[in-house]
């Protein structure tokens, strides 16, 4: 990290108008660390733009070496055409190493000057020294001649040991270094290196004196990107500024101190020729030589292009191939204040042209932003419509918006086809209302556009109303929208054809969702399974994510390690595509939470929680927002924070009043908040409340769990245990057997307060029994039972693993997320291995598994060694949570 180091101060060796003066400089300690590193070799080669600091790194550095180092410093002048001069100079600093009067031999120019001998000279001096020696060369790159080039080669690939030379250049030299590249005699600094980091500019900012709020540091690092002399102007403005925050808001490259900096060191070095197409493309983001020979009229830009990147001039390539390039942001703003200064009539043609090539190349956002500078919003707007289909099929939400928020307030009444993009902004946001409302007018509008437009326009139309059943969680509503689903495709054209394939997916994405949504249809796996081939055949991935996203949560009623694997599948498809907190991840996430939830990973949970408030962004529909909300409250009733709890189930119960139909959970967002009322000492109105319910679910283990928690805190464990018992009879319908888990917990609580501490023991271990297969420990935690378990023996008990686990979170720790379970096969135990491993879980040792099986100590030493070869585990605990992992403890008490 980067320190305050109070070193002298330096100024610019040229200063131009608008140039900074003193400023205090920050120590640099990792290009400092990186020149000490880079002196074991020959040569070192500092390369990057004016302004990035060169000069003042290599003083600072040449300030902190041992005095015993000699060190020769030559500045090449600006535009030094005569090499003799140079040499000259270099041969006087390299004697001037010796403290003797430079004038016993004083060089001199000459008409007959020959190089290759000076470099001779300046190699025996430098021969003829014993201690260490540095030359820096800075500025070589104002050398003008191809003579001094080839005679510096000479000299660099010639240096005697012990010298180390040094070279600060704008750009990449003519020079022939590639044998001390390949011996690793060579080292370069580039400009990425140069760059100041975040922290850095932070740092300076500091020793400035300048207090600035983390995102205006950001800001202002950004806007820079590192660069040191925009940032070092930036300090010398914002030094006694009335309004920082604001000054860093409005800072560009187009400022009067950066812009006389950039034109002096920059735009007045180039011809004609280059100045004329950094101008005209510099209302570009991207350019590559075809569309700069375009706006420019003449050829030859990529050469240009390919020059001006060489020459570190603000262009940098964005591909590995080098076709494509931009400007740096505050070269950018320069140019475009120069351009409106010297070419103002033509800056409009300048994006049309854009425009236009932009959409023969398919690149119809670009294109859309350079009608909207052109002025053409009406041909802008329709754009925006044909390909917003496509658009939101890509993840690109926000990119919509920002194109929608620049059109002019009044367009938006003029061109009725922004409705379309308006009704997905608004449904992301969960804005349901307003995007119904904005879904109408763009279904009157794609009935009447022209025939050319309408196959987009009408499959838009068909999949918002798909998503916008979705969203209001109205399976019905999906249904009579997917109905095309059980026709064969068609479609006349390839596009048609797309189009086609594209919405066939949506249509299996949403019916699927719903499908899992709602309580009792089983076909939801299988239509998102189809969704995410299909995505993949036809290369959406991001819609591919969307259907396996809805599949983690889709899997996880019946199975929570199948739904975690799900959703760590799409999480991980998501990330690569750097879609990590996309609203499309929602319900992974979500699942994701809820899985470690019930297995007491609270720790981890949280982290997941936050994506996925990230992920929502202020989303309100009701249904992502129920069970945003419900796996909050999960989460809090585990920690024993029981007003968050209540405060999370509560809002979950809002948001489900607002849906039109009855869904999967439901049951146990109403019961968990009449429980944590409870809990919390409202007894009273959570007992009011469960009587006067009137719903369907008042028979079910979820509700009957509630009940059984109440009359427990009324103090009466005989109506408790008469709550329950349905449950754990299995006559009462539930969603999960994780209610029935919870419900032998409460009847073993119930128990133990009448002293049936038998039935109470046989309770626990028939909810541990239940909770085993899949680890599930938030029952235990959220129902207290933590002192009842501690009394149930742990000898007595076939899962003495879990019971530790349980107690552990009970005691406030969180378990930990185990490593991801390995895609291959699970490995194959006999049948005998699968006896003696589900004794492992107890504390029974070995002598005592072989009195329970009947079979000798040896025997059961050797399927233990088995077991844990195949399981790959190191001990018992490892084999345990192994097993756990691949389901091979599900089928009970072995006893």
């Amino acid at each position: 990290m980067a320190s305050i180091a109070g070193e002298p101060v330096h100024t610019p060796r040229r200063k131009q108008a608008g140039v900074p003066g003193p400023l205090r400089l920050i120590a640099r300690d990792t290009l400092q660390t990186a020149l000490d590193q880079a002196a074991s070799r020959k040569v070192t080669v500092v390369a990057a733009p004016a302004g990035s600091g060169k000069t003042s790194l290599l003083r600072a550095w040449a300030g902190r070496q041992d005095e015993r180092r000699g060190l020769a410093v030559v500045q090449v002048q600006r535009d030094q055409q005569d090499a003799q001069l140079f040499w000259l100079a270099m041969l006087k600093a390299v004697r001037a190493l010796s403290g003797e009067p430079v004038g016993a031999e004083p060089p001199k120019a000459s008409p007959d000057f020959d190089g290759a001998a000076m470099v001779d000279r300046v190699l025996a001096e430098l021969a003829g020294r014993r201690a260490r020696v540095t030359v820096l060369i800075d500025d070589v790159h104002e050398l003008g001649s191809a003579e001094a080039f080839t005679h510096l080669t000479r000299l660099l690939t010639n240096l005697p040991d012990g010298v180390h030379a040094i070279l600060a250049t704008r750009r990449d030299l003519p020079l022939r270094l590639h044998h001390l590249r390949l011996e690793g005699q060579l080292a370069e600094l580039r400009a990425a290196d140069l760059r100041f980091s975040e922290e850095e500019t932070r740092v300076l900012l500091t020793a400035a004196g300048i207090t600035l709020s983390d995102s205006a540091v950001t800001r202002l690092h950004e806007r820079t990107e590192g660069w040191a002399a925009g940032l070092r102007l930036a300090v010398l403005s914002l030094t006694g500024h009335p309004d920082p925050e604001r000054f860093v808001a409005e800072f560009t490259g187009s400022g009067r101190a950066v812009a006389e900096y950039l034109i002096a060191e920059m735009l007045e070095h180039q011809p004609e020729d280059v100045q004329n197409l950094l101008l005209r493309t510099s209302i570009l983001q991207r350019v590559n030589g075809e569309l700069a020979d375009l706006l420019t009229g003449r050829p030859g830009s990529t050469r240009i292009l390919l020059g001006l990147e060489d020459a570190n001039a603000f262009v940098v390539s964005l591909d590995a191939q080098r076709t494509w390039f931009r400007y740096h942001h505050m070269f950018t703003d320069l140019l475009r204040l120069e351009l409106r200064r010297s070419l103002p009539g033509e800056v409009q043609a300048l994006h049309r042209t854009a425009a236009a090539w932009f959409t023969v190349h398919g690149a119809h956002v670009e294109a859309v932003r350079h009608l909207q500078a052109a002025g053409d919003w009406s041909e802008a707007a329709e754009l925006l419509v044909d390909y917003s289909f496509g658009m939101m099929l890509d993840g690109q939400e926000e990119t919509m918006q920002t194109l929608l928020e620049a059109f002019p307030g009044r367009t938006g009444v003029n061109f009725p086809e922004l409705s379309a993009v308006r009704t997905m902004i608004d449904m992301v946001h969960g804005r349901l209302e307003e995007a119904a409302a904005h879904l109408a007018v763009t279904a009157a509008y794609a009935a009447s556009a022209p025939e050319d437009r309408r196959p987009r326009l009408e499959a838009a139309v068909a999949a918002l109303n798909l998503s916008m059943g979705r969203r209001r969680a109205s399976l019905p509503e999906v249904m009579r929208h997917a109905v095309f689903l059980d026709q064969p495709p068609a479609g006349q054209t390839d596009e048609e054809i797309a189009l086609g394939a594209e919405l066939r997916v949506v249509a299996l994405m949403n019916l699927g969702a719903m499908e899992a949504f709602a309580l009792g249809v089983s076909d939801g796996p299988r239509h998102l399974r189809e969704g995410a081939a299909l995505a993949r055949k036809i290369g959406r991935p991001y819609l591919e994510v969307a259907c396996l996203s809805q599949l983690g949560f889709a899997t996880k009623l019946p199975d929570f390690t199948a739904a975690r694997i799900r959703s760590e599948e799409a999480i991980a498809l998501a990330e690569e595509h750097g879609w990590g907190t996309a609203h499309i991840l929602a319900p992974a996430l979500i699942s994701l939470a809820c899985t470690m939830v019930w297995m007491g990973e609270f720790d981890d949970a949280e982290g997941v929680v936050h994506r996925v408030d990230l992920a929502l962004r202020g989303d309100e529909g009701p249904g992502i927002s129920t069970l945003a909300h419900l796996v909050k409250g999960m989460l809090h009733a585990g920690r024993f924070r029981l007003a968050e709890a209540a405060d999370a189930f509560g809002r979950a119960a809002e948001f489900q009043s607002r849906l039109p139909e009855p869904h999967a959970l439901g049951g146990y967002v109403i019961a968990w908040l009449l429980a944590t009322r409870a809990r919390l000492g409202a007894v009273q109105d959570a007992r009011d409340a469960l009587e006067a319910l009137d719903s369907p679910l008042i028979d079910s283990g979820e509700l009957r769990t509630a009940r059984a928690v109440v009359c427990l805190a009324e103090g009466d464990p005989d109506a408790a245990l008469a709550a329950v018992g349905p449950v754990n009879d299995r006559g009462a319908p539930v969603v999960h057997v994780a209610t029935v888990v919870e419900a032998n917990v409460l009847a073993a609580l119930a128990h133990d307060e009448l002293g049936a501490h038998k039935e109470a023991h046989e309770a626990l271990e028939c909810a541990l029994a239940l909770a085993e297969p899949q680890g599930l420990v938030l029952p235990f935690v959220m129902a207290g039972a933590g002192a009842v378990l501690e009394a149930l023996p742990p000898h007595r008990t076939a899962h003495a693993a879990l019971r530790a686990d349980i107690l552990d979170v009970a005691h406030g720790t969180s378990l930990t997320t185990p490593a991801p379970a390995p895609t291959a096969a699970p490995p194959e135990l006999s049948p005998a291995e699968i006896r003696v491993l589900r004794y492992l879980p107890t504390n029974l040792s070995r002598p005592e598994i072989a009195d329970e099986l009947s079979i000798s100590v040896n025997t059961v030493n050797t399927h233990v060694r088995n077991i844990y070869a195949k399981l790959q585990a190191t001990d018992r605990t490892s084999a345990v949570r192994r097993a756990r992992q691949l389901r091979l403890l599900a089928t009970g008490n072995p006893r």
